[in-house]
């Protein structure tokens, strides 16, 4: 099993939700945190919490909507000086639910591609190059099951996107200790998945972060985070291992 103790990670979107749940359990295991947020304000209560755990945690602001803005972020974090190894791209953005779905403007698309796939990927190519060199390192990709829900076009389309992206990504470090893959937390209520949903956030605690703790080589693959819920994190990583394998053939 990977290990995560002393290293760094940035989590982006720990504000609340998914995001603030996987943070407190990343610190748990002993992960030093980049933290981020919309703003600075947004990460003070999280930021205290993981500190109280017993590792080293600063935060960072941007708006992913404004690619000049996670530009400056990824600049800021350069500037800290320590080597990002884990990256777990959690912020997500759902712009609306057009019921009258053949009136969806063109700004559902242009938001949602910003913050859901542009952003995401940006920050994917600024710290890919430098697992590389370094041999070592993690990133996931935080997509959406939603499927055949034409009301929510932008947002679907925006995670299909990123899918592809992370799929190709992967294509290229498989088989060597730098892992990039999909997770998924599920339908859960939160502030973006609304109070009908069926699954309460927790229960993607272990599984939202099982990708990072995966230790056999193998990118691509989509780690529904429902697949392990109410599993300790060894039980988790070993069914992640053993089940789900990589899109890309033998």
């Amino acid at each position: 099993m990977y290990n995560v103790k002393g290293k760094w990670a940035l989590i982006t979107g720990v504000a609340r939700g998914i995001g603030y749940l996987t943070a407190k359990f990343m610190a748990e295991q002993g992960c030093n945190l980049i933290l981020h947020s919309r703003d600075i304000a947004h990460t003070e209560k999280v930021l205290a919490e993981v500190r109280s755990a017993g590792v080293s945690a600063c935060s960072v602001a941007a708006d992913l909507n404004d690619p000049d803005a996670v530009k400056r972020m990824l600049a800021e974090i350069d500037g800290l000086g320590v080597d990002v190894d884990i990256v777990l791209n959690n912020a997500g953005l759902q712009i609306a639910y057009r019921t009258d779905y053949c009136e969806t403007p063109v700004s559902d698309y242009e938001i949602s591609f910003r913050v859901n796939t542009i952003a995401p990927a940006m920050i994917c190519y600024h710290f890919l190059p430098k697992m590389i060199r370094k041999g070592t390192g993690r990133i996931l990709n935080t997509t959406s099951g939603i499927a055949l829900d034409v009301c929510q076009a932008g947002y679907s389309a925006s995670k299909a996107a990123l899918d592809k992206i992370t799929i190709d990504l992967g294509s290229k470090v498989q088989g060597t200790d730098v892992l990039i893959n999909l997770t998924d937390p599920g339908w859960c209520r939160t502030d973006l998945g609304g109070a009908q949903a069926p699954n309460a956030p927790e229960s993607a605690i272990p599984g939202i972060v099982v990708g990072v703790f995966v230790n056999d080589g193998k990118s691509g693959r989509y780690l529904g985070a429902q697949n392990f819920s109410g599993m300790t994190l060894e039980d988790a990583v070993r069914k992640a291992e053993k089940e789900f394998d990589s899109p890309y053939g033998k």
